[in-house]
């Protein structure tokens, strides 16, 4: 979920991504087939793949509530016969026993405080059953960025060590544990699994990228450990019982200078940082410590059952400005993981496991993702697409190219994806696997680029020009899910069908949303799917009936896509995981009163929004909300 930092690119503020320019321009020419097609055309070429229908062979749960409609105020809005309960705000301690300072209300709370407390922007979560309970579980969570606006007394400028220390601490990752007490959740605190994990905190780097001399820095001339992980964005939980997030926009926290090499510039490295941490921490100061940089974008995996237990970043699953990674595994239990990173014109990626899952949970596979092969999408306009191993040596993947070994083929993810002529996507963000037909799906979420001068043009799986509603794609595998190929369609195009330009108005069967995001199936088979539009977009043009970012589900079975949720004003609605019976709902409300720059007014803290607290003078605070049914069903039913 990438924001648009517009002070860092002169990216359209109706498209909240991308942080980076687009290096390559030049489309393939297979990928342009539909640059001169009229729209109408291009719209009767895809219907036979689009809109939600059976194409999966799936039996998922029906739509059993009653749609809501489209939100406009400041307030998370449920359908009747539900309850929406907020667990676990902003600032609210982890329960790290004797170490529970509470939240003011005012950002007065120290960078100490802040190191033990649930972190800014909650993103991707997953509920870790404890003993297979529905009603008492872990939960692990990511911080995507702060708004330095909300999270000082007195903002973002000037910029101090307190300040960059505390911002620090408002990323990274919280584990805390949860218990359904009668109708009502409520975080155990003390737990002996609270944990929070800090740009202080040490990671280990594994796979083949470990110890690379790209890696190695002034305070890590080995390279096998780093300090911290920044810009978390979705996150799953693997088979064996760890939770996955990845690094997404990690190259908004390096400054480059006024000499930024090529390699940095393909990744958006700026000259100047966005979040000014440079400034007080020099690691962060790319002139000086080139390397640092290289040592984020990386798929980071930690056990939150062990909470002595160091987090890993998995450099076999290849750099990116990752969304996330999501596993699935073959019929002989290797694990294949899925990734996209979140930018425009970049790619999704595969990456399948030497070994086999073995018994025993996160210790006894703690090193299954650490060998193996990784390979980036190609989308023919045959509905066909070829997975491309990114093996060193083989191809244009050579010395001569700039790629010494397979560790520089892995940090360099983008230029090897470039080179093997991958399908450059719009913004490739959560995926999610049908564990019953087996088809995965990705959300595309918007590219308004697509088509520009001198930028790549429409192609069969991003058809559309100008394209900011977004769309979601799949494909089922060759066989198995380590297939070299796969067949493709679109489940639907994303829109509002009033809009006056006809790539707006998408081919949704049912209520209209824009920009997904989040994707997940629950354990009856519904598939949810949750918005982010920008706070510039929302309210006008293309969106002005849209309103605010919302959760919808879809049968996939029947087609029909009804708005279950909408949240406050210039939220995004994020994270998504249930408890294994299905009757608990955990979605994040993520920068509720978002303002166009993310760089709040200290002094209107809540000037858009006052979610959840509606405190006067309080803060609006990112939180994560549980949601159940009023008679204890399953939620969607």
């Amino acid at each position: 979920m990438s924001k648009d930092f517009s002070a860092m690119e002169d990216s359209n503020p109706s498209d909240n991504a991308s942080i980076h320019e687009v290096i390559q321009a030049a489309p393939q020419s297979r990928r342009t087939w539909l640059q001169g097609a009229g729209w109408l055309g291009m719209m009767g070429l895809l219907q036979p793949l689009a809109a939600c229908s059976s194409l999966t062979g799936s039996v998922p749960g029906r739509l059993g509530f009653q749609g809501i409609p489209p939100g406009f105020g400041d307030a998370l809005v449920v359908p009747p016969g539900y309850i929406a309960q907020v667990l676990a705000a902003w600032g609210e301690p982890v329960g790290i026993a004797g170490q529970m300072p509470a939240f003011r209300s005012d950002a007065s709370n120290s960078a100490e405080d802040q190191a033990v407390q649930l972190g800014m922007h909650h993103d991707g979560m997953e509920f870790f059953a404890l003993n297979g309970s529905s009603t008492h579980g872990l939960i692990a969570l990511n911080h995507e960025y702060t708004d330095d606006g909300l999270l000082h007394p007195d903002g973002f400028l000037p910029m101090t060590a307190t300040k960059v220390r505390k911002s620090q601490n408002a990323h990274g990752l919280s584990v805390f544990e949860v218990k359904l007490k009668g109708q009502q959740w409520e975080m155990v605190r003390p737990s002996p699994y609270a944990r929070r994990v800090t740009m202080q905190t040490p990671f280990a780097v594994t796979g083949p990228a470990a110890g690379h001399p790209l890696l190695r820095t002034e305070a890590d001339p080995q390279g096998r450990t780093v300090l911290g992980t920044l810009n978390n964005c979705a996150s799953s939980q693997t088979p064996w019982g760890t939770y996955l997030s990845g690094e997404e926009n990690w190259m908004n926290y390096f400054a480059g200078g006024k000499s930024i090499n090529p390699h940095h510039q393909r990744w958006g490295m700026r000259e100047k940082s966005l979040f000014n941490w440079d400034s007080q921490d020099p690691r962060f100061d790319a002139s000086r410590h080139p390397n640092e940089a290289n040592r984020f974008g990386w798929v980071v995996e930690l056990d939150p059952n062990d909470p002595t237990s160091t987090p890993v970043k998995r450099t076999a699953l290849g750099r990116a400005a990752h969304e996330g990674a999501w596993v699935a595994l073959t019929r002989d239990q290797r694990a294949v993981v899925y990734s996209g990173e979140d930018a425009r014109f970049e790619y999704i990626y595969k990456f399948v496991s030497t070994g086999r899952m073995q018994a025993g949970g996160a210790k006894a596979n703690q090193h299954l993702l650490d060998e193996g092969t990784l390979y980036v999408a190609r989308f023919d306009a045959n509905g066909i697409g070829r997975w491309l191993p990114l093996v060193h040596g083989q191809g244009p993947l050579t010395v001569a190219n700039g790629f010494a070994d397979q560790g520089e083929v892995l940090i360099k993810a983008r230029q090897a994806s470039d080179l093997l002529g991958a399908t450059k996507m719009d913004r490739p963000e959560w995926l999610t696997i049908d564990k019953t037909s087996r088809w995965v799906y990705c959300t595309l979420t918007n590219n308004s680029q697509r088509g520009e001068p001198g930028k790549p043009g429409v192609d069969a799986a991003n058809p559309r020009a100008n394209n900011t509603m977004g769309q979601i794609i799949r494909w089922l595998e060759d066989g198995d899910f380590d297939g070299a190929s796969f067949v493709w369609n679109h489940l639907l195009l994303a829109g509002d069908p009033a809009n006056t330009r006809a790539e707006a108005q998408g081919n949704i069967r049912g209520d209209m949303l824009g920009c997904p995001d989040g994707m997940g199936f629950a354990p009856n088979g519904l598939l949810w799917i949750q918005t982010d539009a920008h706070a510039t977009q929302m309210y006008q043009g293309e969106f002005a009936r849209i309103g605010n970012n919302q959760m919808l589900a879809c049968d996939t079975k029947t087609g029909e896509v009804r708005r279950f949720l909408t949240g406050p004003t210039n939220c995004e609605i994020t994270g998504l995981s249930f408890t294994p019976d299905g009757r608990n709902l955990f979605i994040n409300v993520q920068h509720p009163g978002e303002t166009p720059t993310d760089r709040s007014d200290p002094k209107k803290p809540n000037q858009f929004s006052n979610w959840p607290d509606y405190q006067t003078g309080g803060r609006p605070r990112s939180a994560t909300v549980v949601i159940r049914k009023a008679d204890g069903g399953v939620v969607g039913s």
